[in-house]
């Protein structure tokens, strides 16, 4: 008897965790970028009463008697397929297939990308950009966004080397970026992600000239359901987790282009989860009600001592 209650605490428990995970996807359902989450169950232990054996000529083979002692959480996974993008308009994008913008609470770094996973970098579907006051380009967060500078002056248009945080350079070749930024007007992000604006000046040699900032890289994942959750519609990686191999480029060609002025929606079906907590609440029930025959019998013995 104490088995039947055993497996049916543990069915609580188990249902009331996917009940949890449920109740996040439903919460997220108008969150940008939110990937939902899926919860399996999986058996627990089990207690051998009889072995399977094999038989012989003497005596037939018998089938293992077990007893099981319930469910518990099998895994948590994330879809992370793409869902419908939104406009919203001003100097935001979202990345049209695979892959995430790269942030960091701070603008000293210089990393290779091969380094990429050496560096808790902030990995977001969300790409709700603004021009901070020193010139860095910035999330919603206030996280400076990584990716290629132009390179030298002889060719502004190449973008390559190590993932830097972009920001306004401080002269019109748009190759020097050590100084204090030039101010713009009308920054742009285009499809294939370069951010360019309009110089605002007194000087007249520099005044209504189109500078480039650079290009937000877009990193990819081999396996992106690897990578942790943090929060704010971040996402983690490490050289220690079950990620993959992690490269950074800029969109186009082999890289997904950018939708610029949308984001992206969370990709919750309201339906399914619907569906989901419906069954997952029965489920929930019928071991809350294993337990209370389990207590009535308990009962019944010890009523029948006296």
């Amino acid at each position: 008897m104490l088995r039947a209650m055993d497996s049916a605490v543990a069915g609580l428990r188990a249902h009331q965790n996917k009940l949890d995970v449920i109740g996040n996807n439903i919460a997220n359902v108008n969150t940008f970028g939110f990937k939902a989450q899926t919860f399996s169950f999986k058996e627990a232990m089990y207690q051998t009463s009889t072995n399977s054996t094999k038989g012989s000529t003497t005596a037939g083979g018998v089938n293992a008697a077990q007893y099981g002692y319930g469910t518990m959480m099998g895994s948590i996974s994330t879809d992370m397929s793409s869902s419908t993008p939104t406009y919203v308009g001003g100097l935001n994008a979202t990345i049209s297939g695979e892959g995430f913008f790269i942030t960091y609470p701070s603008a000293d770094k210089d990393i290779q990308v091969s380094d990429m996973k050496k560096t808790d970098f902030n990995y977001t579907r969300v790409g709700q950009f603004n021009i901070d006051a020193n010139g860095y380009l910035v999330d919603s967060n206030g996280n400076f966004v990584y990716g290629f500078r132009p390179d030298d002056v002889s060719s502004p248009t190449r973008f390559e080397g190590n993932l830097k945080p972009i920001k306004a350079p401080d002269d019109v070749t748009g190759s020097n970026f050590n100084g204090t930024a030039l101010q713009l007007k009308d920054v742009k992000i285009n499809d294939l992600g370069e951010i360019t604006g309009t110089v605002v000046s007194t000087d007249a040699n520099k005044r209504g000239k189109t500078v480039s900032l650079g290009k937000v890289a877009v990193a990819t994942f081999q396996n992106p359901q690897g990578l942790s959750k943090k929060g704010s519609y971040y996402y983690g990686a490490s050289e220690s987790d079950n990620s993959g191999t992690a490269s950074a480029t800029i969109p186009g060609g082999s890289t997904s282009k950018l939708m610029t002025g949308y984001l992206e929606a969370s990709n919750v079906d309201l339906a399914k989860e619907f569906s989901d907590m419906i069954t997952t609440q029965r489920g929930f029930q019928a071991n809350s009600k294993i337990i209370t025959v389990s207590d009535e019998i308990l009962s019944d013995l010890i009523n029948m001592k006296r």
